[in-house]
């Protein structure tokens, strides 16, 4: 499965590229309403968001959707002690995009 931030189409499909700026918008609304389930971590030291989605999502690029389900600056590298949000059905993220 391939979710990717940046697109020059506006055909959303699973797949797809999205605009980042929509994409922050329908992901945390989706988080709220309890449609992409998810698990927390707490930062620590040297960990980088980039790494986390490398192991928790099978692919590093996707440290943005992180980014956004945890309400964070765009920036794969956080102080320790942050409180993440990981999704755990990227197909649930998918769909939220698509709407």
């Amino acid at each position: 499965m391939s979710i990717r931030r940046y697109s020059r189409t506006t055909k959303l499909a699973l797949g797809a590229r999205y605009g980042t700026s929509d994409a922050i918008v329908k992901i945390r609304r989706s988080r709220d309403l309890g449609l992409i389930p998810y698990k927390t971590f707490t930062i620590a030291a040297s960990q980088r968001l980039d790494t986390i989605a490398g192991r928790e999502l099978k692919d590093a690029t996707l440290w943005w959707i992180i980014a956004a389900m945890s309400d964070i600056g765009w920036s794969p590298q956080v102080p320790p002690g942050t409180i993440i949000r990981v999704p755990t059905n990227l197909t649930s993220v998918a769909q939220a995009l698509s709407t």
